[in-house]
């Protein structure tokens, strides 16, 4: 980007756009900084610059169509997707053939009061002899 990427860079994105990892290179372990794709479009319009337009270009149809094409051959790993009501979204999580939805989601799929079991028939007639005994 004709800009070195330092920490003073990362402040003006968000926690889950970076972090640091150890990678191997050269036979020794090193701390790297890595940026997630939202953070890297994120400093890439923050730090406007015509010529960063060629890296934009590059970035958007060739490394990260060839990343999402990868994503989608390994059916296995988990996937994320939404689903949508009129009104309202819900994040989901596709895995090993099953949606899996936050617990702290759940308030706002589940709306309705459970349905009340019914009482068991020897209470309901446990419950009629006692007040006919006490009638009597």
């Amino acid at each position: 980007m004709g800009k070195a990427l330092d920490e003073r860079a990362t402040l003006k994105l968000d926690a889950d756009q970076h972090r640091e990892v150890w990678l191997q290179a050269n036979g020794e372990c090193q701390r790297q900084l890595m940026i997630s794709e939202s953070g890297v479009l994120a400093l890439l319009v923050h730090h406007y610059v015509p010529e960063n337009r060629a890296l934009r270009q590059w970035l958007t149809h060739e490394v990260l169509t060839v990343l999402h094409d990868q994503q989608s051959v390994t059916l296995d790993n988990p996937r994320m997707s939404q689903l949508q009501w009129p009104g309202t979204s819900l994040s989901v999580l596709h895995w090993r053939s099953e949606t899996w939805i936050r617990l702290r989601d759940m308030p706002n799929v589940v709306t309705e009061a459970a349905p009340q079991p019914k009482r068991a028939i020897w209470r309901r007639v446990l419950r009629r002899i006692n007040r006919i005994r006490s009638a009597a």
